[in-house]
């Protein structure tokens, strides 16, 4: 089966010299919920830009449903919805206005009556855009961008800000449109939101994908899928004193913290509990956990890794 987004090779450089994509390929199949995560000043914005059509790259190929932005932008943007993290809406017009308003940018809309539902607008239909919060105001955004029964839905960091109820609600939007067969392109800075909704994922670093795969894949190729965090009173640089404790796999430092990423920490815990009294070491906060995104995220970007 085509992909539905397909970019070969992508490459964006700014004046000549500052390059922000390096050589980018992804590949994103129907259905899926894919999420490019990467921190600031990763490139991501600048590919979700490109992959937009909102701007040119320097060199590669990109194909939005089989089509390309120079020979087919018309028929592209009538098969996409966009939301980015703050959608400047009109103050004035009431929710339902600014429904039917985007609904007329497009050849084959959803009704504007089934978008308020859909969407739990109904109540807040009449009331002007400037009074709504800011949970609904996203969700206004949201709606707005899938007035038109678009196939692909692009969502840039699309919860930012909002409440966790908030959240919530816009994560099921999500699915829905997802179970009703539409793709989501999601960037988030909220890895359990990745982690709960993306089915693939790929991390970016430096205008080049570091990682990529589905969120269980990604915590699997750490090691250990536990993690022990550790603090003691007096900091010790002695880091591989504990990746030879049992079932250790890697170790790495997090605020003042020592994180052993663990097979079996019920092995693990012991062994560093007999050593901090070998050497007399306080501990003064320990916790275990199961491995998250986060750790994948922090071992692949974090300061350590810039260092080298």
């Amino acid at each position: 089966m085509p992909a539905v987004m397909e970019c070969r090779n992508l490459r964006k450089t700014y004046d000549g010299k500052v390059e922000a994509v390096r050589g980018l390929n992804l590949e994103i199949q129907a259905g899926e919920c894919f999420g490019l995560l990467g921190p600031n000043g990763a490139g991501k914005t600048t590919t979700i830009e490109i992959l937009e059509g909102l701007l040119e790259p320097t060199s590669g190929k990109v194909s939005i449903l089989g089509r390309s932005w120079k020979a087919h932008a018309r028929e592209i943007r009538e098969q996409i919805g966009i939301s980015l993290q703050e959608t400047r809406l009109s103050e004035k017009l009431t929710v339902r206005e600014t429904i039917e308003l985007f609904a007329s940018f497009y050849t084959q809309p959803r009704l504007a009556e089934d978008v308020l539902e859909g969407f739990e607008l109904k109540e807040k239909a009449d009331a002007q855009v400037g009074e709504l919060s800011g949970g609904l105001r996203q969700r206004l955004a949201v709606a707005t961008a899938l007035v038109g029964s678009p196939r692909l839905l692009f969502l840039d960091e699309p919860t930012t800000g909002l409440d966790p109820q908030s959240r919530r609600q816009l994560w099921e939007i999500i699915r829905v449109f997802q179970e009703g067969g539409g793709t989501v392109l999601l960037t988030t800075h909220y890895m359990d939101e990745a982690e709960r909704l993306c089915n693939r994922l790929a991390i970016v670093d430096h205008g080049q994908i570091i990682a990529e795969g589905t969120p269980a894949g990604l915590i699997a190729k750490l090691g250990g899928h536990h993690v022990v965090e550790f603090a003691l009173s007096v900091n010790s640089d002695a880091d591989a004193n504990w990746a030879l404790l049992p079932s250790v796999d890697s170790v790495r430092r997090d605020d003042g913290r020592v994180c052993l990423s663990v097979r079996e920490p019920h092995r693990t815990i012991p062994a560093l509990l007999d050593k901090l009294e070998e050497q007399s070491g306080k501990l003064e906060h320990l916790t275990t956990r199961q491995a998250s995104l986060e750790d994948v995220f922090v071992r692949l970007t974090g300061r350590h890794l810039r260092e080298e």
